[in-house]
């Protein structure tokens, strides 16, 4: 049945990849950071590694060595203190472990190529930023496109001056996909960091909570769980997006159609005024919405 509905204002969708469109769970970022950290001798715990995730990876790197058990840690192992270069090699041997991570983890999850394509036919132009280099993003897109999901755009971080928060990466996919204002566009993502990603850029932004880096659980795992457990875990994770300033709160991207709609209505309306940020600055964004349960 041909779709005829079809967004008016709403210009463009910009995703994340891991834990927004595959890997459920984000789960490769983390092993791949365990991995990395085992080899130098240091135990890199879940919650760790997933703290500062969507940054650039030598960003997150950075922030992980920064954490006080950690450092601790590299004390132990080395006598002394990490450094800009223990960072940059770290990062080099990342690399590797991450693509290979990737090639494992990176399936898409259930409903992203029959949402998107729906997207696509009414109107969206799709773009798509990573804390993933573009060597890593390359493989993950390629097996994307054969899965069925083919996003209009792609930027990387190692592709701009900054990664998230700043808004780079989405600057240049809106000027690559010819979109604009910044307010006909809405961030997608399931991190702390895509969410001040899309603020910056005086996007809409739209919080994943299920399928994302908030709970952490592939989705075999995730459907042993009792329903109590998970109506809590949703309930924690949309209360953190919704602090961090998401204007809206979805499980998983398939969710996120009617959201969709509803920004568009309220485009139509003309409602997108000077949004404040919390820390005394303003941003040229959209009004929020009411928060969405």
């Amino acid at each position: 049945m041909p779709d005829t509905k079809t967004f008016l204002k709403l210009r463009a969708v910009m995703l994340d990849w891991a834990g927004t469109t595959v890997d459920h769970g984000s789960r490769a970022p983390v092993l791949a950071l365990q991995a990395l950290f085992v080899q130098h001798g240091i135990r890199l715990s879940i919650e760790q590694a997933r703290r500062d995730m969507g940054l650039l990876k030598s960003d997150h790197i950075r922030s992980i060595l920064m954490l006080p058990e950690i450092q601790k840690q590299w004390q132990q192992v080395t006598g002394g203190s990490p450094t800009h270069t223990d960072v940059e090699t770290l990062f080099q041997e990342f690399s590797p472990l991450q693509l290979q991570s990737i090639t494992e983890n990176s399936q898409l999850i259930d409903g992203v190529a029959e949402t998107v394509q729906r997207w696509q036919r009414r109107g969206l132009r799709i773009g798509t930023t990573t804390g993933y280099t573009r060597a890593m993003l390359n493989p993950v897109l390629q097996q994307a496109k054969t899965a069925g999901y083919s996003p209009d755009a792609s930027v990387s971080a190692d592709e701009v001056s900054a990664g998230r928060p700043a808004p780079w990466m989405l600057m240049r996919n809106a000027q690559m996909l010819d979109v604009y204002p910044p307010q006909a566009c809405v961030k997608i993502g399931d991190t702390i960091a895509d969410i001040e990603e899309g603020l910056n850029a005086g996007m809409w932004t739209i919080g994943l909570t299920r399928s994302g880096n908030m709970i952490g659980l592939d989705a075999s795992e995730w459907s042993v769980l009792r329903g109590e457990e998970k109506s809590h875990r949703l309930r924690q994770a949309e209360q953190i997006m919704l602090a961090a300033g998401a204007h809206m709160v979805a499980e998983d991207l398939a969710a996120c159609e009617p959201l969709l709609f509803e920004i568009d209505n309220y485009l139509r309306q003309d409602k997108a005024i000077w949004k404040p940020l919390g820390n005394g600055q303003e941003t040229l964004g959209p009004s929020p919405l009411p928060a969405q349960n």
